[in-house]
């Protein structure tokens, strides 16, 4: 049995929030095109845990709690000439593009926002406040995670 992994999975709250979750229980988190976040998602296993973070948002910030609820299958999305997210060199043979299903919870009291990780000195090394970072699929690591859990449900 693998060990359990912890991510931070970014969406617009406009577009897909955690009230979109909590009220559907689970989801494809489909539309993601960037390779490494992909690979992020085909190593994630059932049961990972997830911080849900709210981006374009003012603040932005994590909103709370997912987990992993089904392993990485091809994105449907690929192969909808009609969705945003179509890619023509994709093939049901040959699928390019893998999401996971994530599902609901629970929700922080109130956001935990950016501005707030960033000033605490224990989160210096989260992978989500380095310079330059933007990855919509990301690893967290379990102490990070917990702490970050702990600070959202206070």
């Amino acid at each position: 049995m693998s060990k359990k992994q912890y991510w931070l999975m970014k969406s617009e709250p406009e577009v897909y929030s955690i009230e979109h979750l909590k009220k559907d229980k689970k989801t494809l988190w489909s539309g993601v095109r960037n390779y490494q976040a992909r690979n992020f998602m085909k190593s994630m296993n059932v049961d990972d845990e997830v911080l849900f973070y709210h981006s374009s948002a003012e603040p932005p910030g994590v909103a709370g709690i997912a987990r992993i609820s089904k392993k990485a299958i091809p994105d449907p999305s690929q192969f909808d000439p009609k969705s945003e997210y179509y890619d023509k060199k994709a093939s049901k043979e040959k699928p390019i593009w893998f999401c996971t299903e994530v599902s609901f919870e629970k929700n922080f009291p109130k956001l935990l926002s950016l501005h707030q990780l960033k000033n605490e000195k224990s989160l210096a090394d989260l992978l989500l406040l380095k310079r330059g970072q933007r990855l919509s699929v990301q690893p967290v690591d379990e102490a990070h995670f917990q702490y970050i859990q702990k600070l959202g449900l206070k």
